[in-house]
């Protein structure tokens, strides 16, 4: 498909919005545009809406309301064998009868390319993704990440200006799982192709994306770099479902004119914070504090909060010390210690001083949230 201007997006969503039932929205007014080349990844819980909005852009849902563009054509009424897009499941789909070759070969067929040009493509898309000598195996003789890479391939042999993966790293083992998150981004860069990714890996989202795309029933609730996402959330949602997040909740005191408030916990203990989604003075918080930007023994330095933390356990992980402690009332507040001397003279059940810099403590919307019942 062609016909776009130049600076128009490869991807635009424009106000679209799925129900299955004409009742309930599963995705909500979602407006997003994805540029040329850009790899942006669809994150969040199951049920979240990330999955529906791949199935619309690839033409398997229709949108209940609203226009998908690709490259600056409408395309809610395009079926999806003449939309042009690669695609990579996490079953990978591949036609067991056939060999390797055979499943490149069967996208270029159905487009009527000739045998010479088949045969070419299979042969450069094989040796993309380092199985150049597989291309007569049948995929039951192949490992999963072998076929992982074919499914790869496969998607990529027709040269497609977009390509959709739903969850295609899901069912390989941990490390075969980073090792293809590095190949695919490798991949993408090397092509300059644009990739729109769904997963409910927060770790594979950070390592691939240029951007990433928070969903939460059916809504987008922020949609950033990684390290914008991670170092900056928006919301309490984006704090606590991106990496691990130490919550402390309380009320707004003041608010300050530098961007920073006066927040009294629940314990009686008084703290600095950045004032990013507050709603006023007088109104509950939920703070968010990433475990590494917390110091033990801190120096009482010019807008650092400090406040006395007793050690509940010390779990060794090579790199670091996870110091599990109770601080102002909470038990399951998280330190991560660097590996250094200084983790020899930690001990459980000892009381010690802790501290963060005000800003960074993010002040955020009251929303309790637990990722791990999501």
């Amino acid at each position: 498909m062609s016909g776009s201007k130049a600076g128009e997006p490869m991807v635009r969503f424009d106000g679209v919005q799925k129900s299955y039932d004409g009742e309930s929205l599963v995705v909500k007014d979602l407006n997003l545009d994805i540029a040329k080349g850009e790899f942006v990844t669809m994150l969040g819980p199951s049920g979240s809406g990330k999955t529906t909005c791949l199935m619309m852009l690839a033409g398997f849902e229709p949108a209940t309301f609203g226009e998908i563009y690709l490259d600056g054509q409408p395309i809610n009424n395009v079926p999806p064998h003449k939309r042009g897009i690669g695609m990579v499941f996490q079953n990978y789909a591949l036609f067991p009868h056939m060999t390797v070759a055979e499943n490149l070969a069967f996208p270029l067929a159905v487009r009527g390319m000739t045998r010479a040009e088949q045969a070419a493509k299979v042969k450069r898309a094989l040796d993309m993704v380092e199985l150049g000598v597989f291309g007569d195996r049948r995929p039951a003789q192949l490992s999963g990440g072998q076929q992982q890479r074919v499914a790869v391939a496969r998607a990529l042999v027709f040269e497609p200006s977009l390509i959709l993966m739903d969850e295609p790293l899901g069912a390989l083992d941990k490390q075969l799982r980073e090792q293809m998150q590095y190949e695919i981004k490798h991949i993408h860069e090397s092509l300059e192709v644009t990739v729109v990714y769904v997963t409910h890996d927060q770790a594979e989202a950070l390592t691939m994306s240029d951007r990433i795309a928070v969903f939460n029933d059916g809504v987008i609730q922020q949609i950033s770099s990684p390290d914008e996402l991670y170092e900056r959330p928006d919301n309490s949602f984006c704090a606590q479902f991106i990496g691990e997040n130490n919550k402390l909740s309380g009320t707004v005191e003041s608010i300050n004119g530098n961007g920073l408030c006066t927040v009294k916990l629940e314990s009686g203990d008084v703290i600095h914070a950045n004032a990013v989604n507050v709603e006023g003075e007088g109104k509950r918080t939920l703070m968010s504090i990433r475990p590494e930007r917390v110091a033990l023994n801190p120096q009482a330095a010019e807008g650092t909060n400090i406040l006395e933390g007793r050690i509940e356990e010390l779990i060794y992980l090579g790199d670091h010390i996870r110091t599990r402690m109770t601080v102002a009332g909470h038990d399951d507040f998280i330190v991560k210690v660097p590996n250094n001397t200084e983790h020899h003279i930690l001990k459980e059940g000892e009381t010690t001083p802790v501290g963060w810099v005000a800003e960074d403590c993010r002040a955020l919307d009251y929303n309790i949230y637990d990722k791990d019942h999501a």
